[in-house]
């Protein structure tokens, strides 16, 4: 028996593995039977078969193409990312500069525990050689492996991976990915293709292809037109915003609101994080120009898109406390001290890794002093009673003074711009990352909206009850002045004589002007008058 039983253990397990490599083969099989009725209910059950082939065997090359294209069909694109973040260019190079630098606890520590399930199974190893490795030039060779594995593996990792980050808003990775899957797809066809002959040059079917069965396969040529006109879409969207960014270096703001405006008020929609983006950009726009309500209400949208955009909620509380409404900037200042707080408890910046933020992880210690500093400012302010004097006229848009025309036709546009039923009229034109967090979208804007919309009508009520003020001041003054006149014009007729006639004494002026110029003619300027005409004279 002791002879016979490594070869029934050996027998035993290539039938363990046999018996794992058929059940792996059938899910799969399913699977694809699942895909291709394209229905939605039945795609996500193959996702659960796949799921069940890859706790058996994670690295079924064929398997995790499926399921990375089950979770693209079923529009889980922050699925796909999480799955293949690897591969995203923007992760990897700041992994490799945050680990290099040090400046990331979060990362370094992901980077150790690269090491950790290699000594994990020898519990008792205590060989110090493991620390003289670099985490960083390990994660290096690591990921220099991974990309030379994907081109044997094949081009799809990128071209599902670009086709996501489009959708999620990351337009930079996606054109690279995109344009990196669709050369390597070429060159993989010219491989194939060179031992074919006339009569085997055919196509396979890929996965949710739309063509019938008796109709010839060409899905792949589809799949090369749709990534060529998403790669041109990518790359107007990439122009429009830098030449926006550009005018708003410049200086030239109504220039950028104009290009901002054109991507987005586009027909097409552009993803949720893009857009998040661009709202934030022309609200420092706006905010340049002097448009302190425009530029609030693109802070309000980009915040509802991102709630966890940090350099949206320190515009909008900038903006507030330059109108001194103190208590809103106050809240926005809580809410992003306690943005602050969370980020440092769990060591990391909010949401996925792969997601971009205008913050780096070291500097929120530092902000964070400084926003409690403000804090504590604002608060004595509104304890002191200084909530009263809101600058309405800034709000929207006014000079000091100004008329009720100019007031009526200012707060027309604001309002018809703001009114809350048009609230979410933005939404319709904004790739959603998850549609499951519609309702949510929804209600955050129509919210926001409304404190603006009120605040404006608040501010209107203000500045037209002050012109209104102005206006009686201004009728009280003339009633004044005209009395005034009237009591003058009362006065000087009583103190001249009404028989009086000023041409009686201009008559008798020109002529005594008249004799006495007879009289010099006669006697000579050098000579003396006679006595009699000197006493007349006189």
């Amino acid at each position: 028996m002791a002879v016979t039983s490594p070869y029934l253990n050996a027998t035993e397990k290539k039938h363990w593995w046999l018996t794992n490599r058929k059940i792996v083969e059938k899910y799969i099989k399913d699977a694809r039977n699942l895909i291709a009725t394209q229905e939605p209910s039945e795609v996500a059950s193959a996702l659960n078969l796949l799921d069940a082939a890859l706790a058996i065997s994670p690295k079924v090359e064929e398997a995790l193409e499926l399921r990375a294209r089950c979770l693209l069909y079923l529009r889980r694109f922050k699925d796909v990312a999480d799955m293949l973040q690897d591969y995203i260019p923007s992760l990897r190079m700041a992994k490799e500069e945050s680990v290099s630098d040090g400046s990331s606890l979060q990362l370094s520590r992901e980077g150790v525990k690269l090491l950790s399930s290699t000594s994990s199974d020898s519990p008792g190893c205590t060989d110090q050689s493991f620390k003289c490795f670099s985490v960083s030039d390990l994660k290096k060779k690591v990921m220099a492996g991974l990309c030379k594995s994907c081109d044997k593996e094949g081009h799809w990792r990128y071209l599902v991976l670009g086709k996501a980050c489009c959708h999620l808003g990351l337009m930079e990775d996606a054109m690279v990915l995109l344009q990196t899957g669709k050369r390597l797809a070429s060159a993989a066809f010219r491989r194939e293709s060179v031992c074919w002959s006339d009569d085997s040059f055919s196509l396979p079917n890929p996965p949710f292809s739309a063509a019938a069965p008796s109709t010839p396969p060409r899905a792949p040529l589809s799949e090369s037109e749709s990534v060529t006109q998403l790669l041109a879409h990518i790359k107007l969207l990439l122009r429009r915003r830098a030449a926006a960014l550009a005018a708003l270096d410049a200086g030239l703001h109504s220039e950028a609101i104009r290009h901002f405006s054109k991507i987005v008020d586009s027909r097409r929609g552009a993803p949720q994080g893009f857009l998040a983006e661009c709202y934030m950009h022309r609200a420092s726009a706006f905010r340049s120009a002097g448009r302190i309500a425009d530029s609030i209400a693109d802070c309000n949208r980009t915040l509802t898109l991102d709630p966890t955009c940090i350099q949206a909620l320190e515009t909008r509380a900038s903006l507030l406390e330059t109108i001194r409404c103190f208590p809103d900037s106050l809240h926005d200042l809580e809410h992003l001290k306690l943005l602050y707080n969370t980020i440092l408890r769990d060591r990391k910046l909010a949401g996925p890794a792969w997601k971009r933020h205008n913050v780096r992880y070291r500097e929120i210690p530092g902000k964070l002093c400084t926003l409690t500093a403000k804090i504590q400012e604002l608060k004595q302010r509104v304890a002191s009673g200084d909530t009263c004097n809101v600058d309405y006229h800034a709000l929207i848009g006014l000079r000091r003074g100004c008329g009720r025309s100019e007031l009526q036709r200012n707060h027309l546009l604001l309002c018809l711009k703001h009114k809350p039923d048009k609230a979410t009229g933005f939404i319709e034109r904004c790739e959603l990352a998850d549609d499951r967090d519609l309702d949510s979208v929804k209600e955050r804007a129509r919210m926001s909206a409304l404190l603006l919309y009120r605040l404006l009508q608040k501010g209107y009520n203000n500045v037209m009850t002050a012109i209104m003020e102005e206006e009686a001041a201004e009728k009280q003054r003339k009633k004044v002045l005209e009395v005034q006149v009237e009591k003058l014009e009362k006065k000087c007729t009583v103190s001249s004589p009404s028989t009086t006639n000023p041409s009686v004494y201009q008559g008798v002026f020109c002529r005594d002007i008249a004799v006495v110029g007879n009289l010099l003619s006669q006697v000579g300027f050098n000579r003396s008058m006679p006595v009699k005409y000197e006493a007349l004279s006189c």
